[in-house]
């Protein structure tokens, strides 16, 4: 298959693919979401049927269990668990920058242990970048980790981590010092959830979402030598490896989100009727609900390429389109569930129908894991050509 099609039109696998995840999707749906969040639960019966389905780990190297597929299966999996209603958040963590770490930079001991796990849903890892006084600037991370014989030392906080209380461990980007000249390099090391010194307290959130929001804080957490993700030297490559497919796995859950509200929406206007005919009748109705397609169908092409690429391994073309991408999801799904609830009206307000909550969550795409204004800073630095203005 030429390079030029296989990127733009689906292949009769992934369609295949699309098909039985929205089935799963389907047998779970809003209801069963949306009950897992009112009890305080987790999603762990989903999770559970998508691991046995070979879903999870689709991404990941068949010698350890994976599905040997990329990031364009994955996303396409948490696309439709979305656009069911019932999307995945740990699927962007644990299988998409964890496991593409791993398999990408681990040594074999580390793929050996956690792959398999992550693979078959058995185990789950979150991801530690942000912390409270560096946002998106990761030169500011103050998440530092000192040698002391073998073992490293690390000291630090991190906040907005998601899922650190179901995974059994977390990928935590700290710095070390460079030996030669005195600065400081970013590094990965594998931190145990109960490692001494590894404390976490939630974050209350306006966000009705089984995944909990964490500030974690290491204090002195002595972690052996194999706790540190690949060469010491080659930290910044690593990290980048893992937010390609963060920002792909982010677009991929706001095309489900807007798919699904838009869906909710159009059927609404199918059949609500308030003067002779159904509301979808009237074009002032009908047309946002047909630009708001639109949208979604453009940001699910860029969103496509960008996985496409990054599976290619063209890591810097994929940077760009990666980016793109989750610009492109976020404004479209906003855009998607905003007319979405006006045209259910009061009822988009209600708890029956379930599209309130969805407006918090929808903002969600355009500040994590980066914000709409530094995507535009890196499309105006790396496609414009454009001075740096920090």
């Amino acid at each position: 298959m030429s390079h030029g099609t296989s990127s733009v039109i689906e292949t009769e696998e992934h369609r295949d693919l699309r098909a039985a995840v929205a089935a799963l999707g389907k047998r779970y749906g809003r209801e069963y979401f949306a009950r897992v969040v009112a009890e305080g639960k987790h999603t762990d019966e989903l999770w559970a049927e998508a691991a046995g389905l070979g879903y999870l780990g689709v991404n990941l190297p068949e010698e350890y269990g994976g599905g040997g597929r990329g990031i364009a299966e994955l996303s396409l999996v948490l696309e439709e668990l979305g656009a069911a209603g019932c999307p995945l958040l740990m699927l962007v963590v644990s299988p998409a920058i964890c496991g593409t770490v791993i398999a990408r930079f681990g040594t074999d001991e580390q793929k050996r242990t956690w792959l398999p796990g992550l693979a078959d849903g058995s185990r789950k890892m979150a991801f530690g970048i942000t912390e409270p006084d560096a946002g998106s600037n990761s030169h500011r991370i103050t998440t530092t980790a000192r040698r002391e014989g073998t073992d490293w030392i690390l000291n630090g906080r991190k906040v907005f981590i998601s899922g650190v209380d179901i995974a059994e461990a977390t990928l935590i980007v700290g710095r070390t010092e460079d030996a030669r000249t005195g600065r400081l390099k970013p590094c990965l090391f594998i931190v145990p959830r109960d490692a001494p010194g590894f404390g976490r307290s939630p974050i209350s959130m306006e966000l009705a979402a089984p995944e909990k929001q964490f500030e974690l804080t290491l204090d002195e957490v002595r972690l052996p030598a194999e706790a540190l993700v690949g060469d010491e030297d080659a930290g910044l490559l690593q990290l980048f490896a893992g937010l390609n497919p963060e920002r792909i796995m982010t677009a991929a859950f706001a095309l489900g989100m807007g798919r699904y509200a838009l869906d909710r929406a159009v059927d609404y206007a199918r059949i609500r009727q308030v003067w002779k005919e159904p509301i979808g009748t009237h074009q002032a109705l009908a047309h946002p609900l047909a630009q708001a397609h639109i949208e979604l169908e453009l940001a699910r092409l860029m969103m496509q390429k960008a996985a496409h690429l990054y599976d290619a391994g063209d890591d810097m073309a994929a940077g760009e389109a990666a980016n793109m991408a989750k610009y492109a999801a976020a404004e479209a799904a906003v855009h998607s569930v905003d007319q979405a609830v006006h045209t259910l009206g009061g009822n988009g307000l209600t708890h029956e129908y379930g599209l309130a909550s969805m407006i918090t969550a929808a903002r969600v795409a355009r500040i994590a894991p980066v914000s709409r204004e530094m995507i535009l800073n890196f499309v105006s630095h790396q496609s414009l050509g454009l001075p740096k203005s920090y």
